[in-house]
């Protein structure tokens, strides 16, 4: 399958790591963060053990790359994750997804390099044609960062997330092949 080959992608601020074992504290550590599951909508709680399990299993998988994303500058420690997922191969298009470990370390540019990273690596050593991905409207610093990275918006999903008794739309988004390599050259 598309992501058999499980890379490691190095640039300035960050290298990613396939997942596995070691990175499981910092995992719970994410999933734990509550600005974190604001950002990304999650309700779920978390199993230690359940979280131990996932990340053992990921370099099984051909359909997807889960890769952490380790700061250069803060001697390769843990600051999030990003995923490609939900593969069509038919239609050649996946889904994107990141996350990083809270306030601590937004800001610093660490998820627009992971992003900037992982789009390279998949236009350039796949077939993939499209990746999209789904932001909450009120995740500012993320669409300033995708749009940067040259997402466009495609559409609006309305009262995607309840948050604290309130709705929030997401907007989906995506990156054609074409497009990215225009923009890289």
């Amino acid at each position: 399958m598309m992501f058999a080959d499980k890379p490691i992608l190095s640039g300035d601020r960050v290298t990613l790591r396939p997942v596995g074992p070691e990175h499981v504290e910092g995992l719970w550590e994410l999933v734990n963060d509550p600005e974190t599951g604001r950002l990304t909508g999650s309700h779920a709680k978390s199993d230690h053990e359940a979280i131990k399990r996932w990340y053992a299993s990921r370099g099984e998988h051909d359909n997807r790359l889960d890769l952490a994303i380790c700061a250069n500058d803060q001697d390769g420690a843990y600051v999030g994750e990003i995923v490609l997922n939900d593969l069509d191969t038919d239609n050649l298009s996946c889904n994107l997804r990141i996350a990083l470990i809270g306030p601590r370390v937004f800001g610093r540019g660490y998820g627009g390099e992971a992003i900037r990273l992982v789009l390279r690596h998949a236009f350039t050593t796949t077939p993939l044609h499209r990746i999209h991905l789904e932001v909450f409207t009120f995740n500012e610093r993320a669409l300033h960062v995708y749009r940067k990275a040259g997402f466009v918006q495609e559409g609006v999903h309305r009262d995607a997330l309840r948050w604290d008794g309130e709705w929030h739309d997401s907007i989906t988004m995506a990156v054609l092949a074409p497009d990215w390599k225009v923009r890289e050259i």
